[in-house]
C-alpha cells in the first residue's frame, strides 16, 4: 500500500501548507558544504519552496479551479495534468492548464509539477506495454499494476515530482558506445525479497531538494544490450528514502528583495546531483526492469514524451511572451520604440514567439487518438518547437542585452531610494517615460533575466533542456517522414 509522505489521506489537490509540511522530513540535501536541516527554512531553498506552495494554492481559487483541475471518478478534484485526454478538447484543456501554470513565473520556474504529471498519465494509460518486461524481471514486481497504482497515488495526493535520467560517465568514448561504468552510473547491486538495491549517481534533478518524490527512469540512449541490463530499470521513491542523497549546486537566491532580484528571489527551483548509496527500491515501486530495449522505447511508445513536450511548449510560449513584454516595456520607457533598429530587434523576438504559438496551435488542432485510447497532440509541431527553442532563447537573451547595454549594469538597489543618495538616484535614473524607481525596477528585472547567475542558468537550462542539441536534432531527423517528399522529387526527375 502506498502511503502519503505527509500522512495526509489522498483526496486530490492539496494546499501549499500541506506541501511545505511534507518537505519537513529527514531528506538528505547538501549545499555549500553543509547539510540542510529543513528545506522550507534554508536560504538556498526556502523561497523557491514557498513559491511552489503558492502555486499549489492557486488550484483551489474558484476562478481557476475549472482550468487547473478536473473531477475524477470518485468525485475528487485532481490536477488537470493528471487527466487522461479522451478528445481533442481534453488536449486543449490540458494545454490551457499548462499555460496558466507557466504564466505565474513567466516560464522562469520550469519544473512545475505538471511536467512529470504528464508522463505519469502517459505511462499509466499504456501500462500493459510495461508487462513486456515481466519474463526477465525478477522478484514480485507487477509492472503494469505498479504503474497504475503509483499514478493514482500521485494524483490523489497531488505529489510534486522531480526526475533524473542521465548517468554520469568517466569516459566520453565509452559513453559514445552506449555503455555505462558501474563505478559511477546508477546500477542494480542486488535483489532481495523486499526489492532491488541500487548504487551510483544520476544527473540532474531539477527541483530535487524541494520535491516529494523522484522518478528514476532510464535514458532514451540506453542501448539494448546484455551489458546494460544492470542499468535498465524505472522506479519512483520518496526523496527522504534512506541512502538517497542530493548534492545541490550554489543557490542563485542571495536573499535580495523582490525589487533587487525579482526572479531569483522567487523562482529558484534548484538543481542537484542525486547519489544512491545502496538504496532499497521496493518491488511495488518498480515499473521496468532488466529490459534495456524496453526502457529505451518507453517514452516514445507510451507517448509520454509527446505529452511532456506539450507542457514544455506551453511554458516556452509564456516565456517568449514575457521576453517580448520586457523588451517592449524597456523600449517605451526610453522612447526607443519609435527607433527602426530597435523595432527590428524586438520584431525578431516577436516572430520567435509567434512561431512557438503556431506550432503549439498546430499540435493541438491535429490531436489524434493513440493506440492506448488517449488523445495526444501531434508530435511533429511540438517536437519542432522543442528543437527550435534551445536556439531561440539564447538569441532572445542576446537581444535583451543589446537593448539594455550598459544600463543593465547601472542599476541602483532598492536601498538607494531611502538613503542619502536617494535624491541623486531619483534625478539621474529617470528616463523619458518612467520615474527613476520604476525605471530601476524594470532594468533590474532585465538584469535578472540576462546578466545574473539566475539568468545565465536559465539560458543553459534552455540549451540542454531535453538533451544535447546534436542528439535531439538527429532524433528529429530520424523521425521525420521524408519518404513522400523524396517520391515527389523522384517523380519530377522521371517526368
Amino acid at each position: 500500500m502506498l502511503k502519503s509522505t505527509d500522512g495526509r489521506a489522498g483526496r486530490g489537490i492539496r494546499s501549499g501548507a500541506e506541501y511545505l509540511a511534507g518537505l519537513q522530513d529527514d531528506r538528505e540535501v547538501w549545499t555549500g558544504g553543509e547539510r540542510i536541516k529543513d528545506v522550507t527554512k534554508h536560504a538556498a531553498t526556502r523561497r523557491g519552496a514557498a513559491t511552489l506552495g503558492g502555486f499549489l494554492d492557486r488550484q483551489s481559487e474558484p476562478e481557476l479551479e475549472d482550468t487547473l483541475t478536473y473531477t475524477d471518478e470518485d468525485g475528487d478534484r485532481c490536477g488537470m495534468s493528471f487527466m487522461k485526454p479522451t478528445s481533442k478538447e481534453d488536449v486543449k484543456a490540458r494545454g490551457k492548464a499548462y499555460y496558466e501554470w507557466a504564466t505565474w513565473s513567466h516560464g522562469m520556474f520550469g519544473r512545475t509539477p505538471d511536467y512529470k504529471n504528464a508522463s505519469l498519465m502517459s505511462f499509466a494509460s499504456a501500462a500493459q506495454w510495461l508487462d513486456q518486461g515481466v519474463e526477465r524481471g525478477q522478484g514480485n514486481a507487477d509492472f503494469s499494476a505498479n504503474m497504475i497504482n503509483y499514478y493514482n497515488y500521485a494524483r490523489k495526493n497531488d505529489l510534486v515530482l522531480t526526475h533524473t535520467l542521465v548517468n554520469p560517465q568517466k569516459s566520453h568514448a565509452v559513453a559514445v558506445e552506449g555503455k555505462y561504468d558501474d563505478e559511477v552510473a546508477l546500477h542494480v547491486v542486488k535483489e532481495t525479497d523486499a526489492g532491488i538495491v541500487v548504487k551510483g549517481a544520476r544527473l540532474l534533478a531539477t527541483l530535487g531538494p524541494i520535491a516529494d518524490e523522484i522518478e528514476v527512469f532510464p535514458s532514451t540512449l540506453l542501448r539494448g544490450s546484455e551489458d546494460n541490463i544492470p542499468f535498465a530499470f524505472a522506479f519512483a521513491i520518496p526523496i527522504a528514502t534512506p541512502g538517497l542523497k542530493l548534492l545541490a549546486r550554489d543557490t542563485y537566491d542571495h536573499g535580495k528583495s523582490h525589487f533587487d532580484a525579482p526572479l531569483s528571489s522567487r523562482f529558484e527551483e534548484m538543481d542537484a546531483v542525486v547519489i544512491f548509496d545502496n538504496v532499497l527500491v521496493p518491488w511495488e515501486r518498480l515499473f521496468m526492469y532488466r529490459e534495456p530495449l524496453l526502457c529505451n522505447q518507453a517514452f516514445a511508445r507510451t507517448n509520454a514524451v509527446t505529452h511532456m513536450m506539450h507542457q514544455v511548449a506551453c511554458g516556452k510560449l509564456a516565456k517568449a511572451e514575457f521576453m517580448v513584454g520586457l523588451m517592449m516595456a524597456m523600449a517605451r520607457a526610453t522612447g526607443r520604440d519609435k527607433d527602426l533598429h530597435t523595432k527590428t530587434q524586438i520584431a525578431e523576438v516577436m516572430m520567435m514567439t509567434e512561431t512557438v504559438r503556431a506550432l503549439l496551435f498546430s499540435a493541438e488542432e491535429q490531436a489524434y487518438e493513440d493506440e492506448w485510447g488517449n488523445f495526444a497532440p501531434l508530435r511533429r509541431p511540438i517536437d519542432t518547437s522543442r528543437n527550435l527553442f534551445p536556439k531561440m532563447y539564447p538569441r532572445m537573451v542576446e537581444i535583451l542585452q543589446l537593448l539594455g547595454s550598459s544600463s543593465l549594469m547601472a542599476t541602483p538597489t532598492e536601498a538607494d531610494f531611502s538613503n542619502e543618495m536617494s535624491e541623486d538616484v531619483r534625478r539621474y535614473f529617470q528616463v523619458a517615460n518612467l520615474e527613476a524607481r520604476d525605471r530601476v525596477a524594470l532594468f533590474r528585472l532585465a538584469h535578472d533575466v540576462c546578466v545574473s547567475g539566475f539568468g545565465n542558468r536559465q539560458a543553459l537550462y534552455e540549451r540542454f533542456f531535453f538533451g544535447p542539441p546534436a542528439i535531439m536534432n538527429a532524433g528529429y531527423f530520424d523521425l521525420y517522414d521524408s519518404d513522400p517528399l523524396i517520391e515527389r522529387v523522384n517523380a519530377m526527375i522521371g517526368a
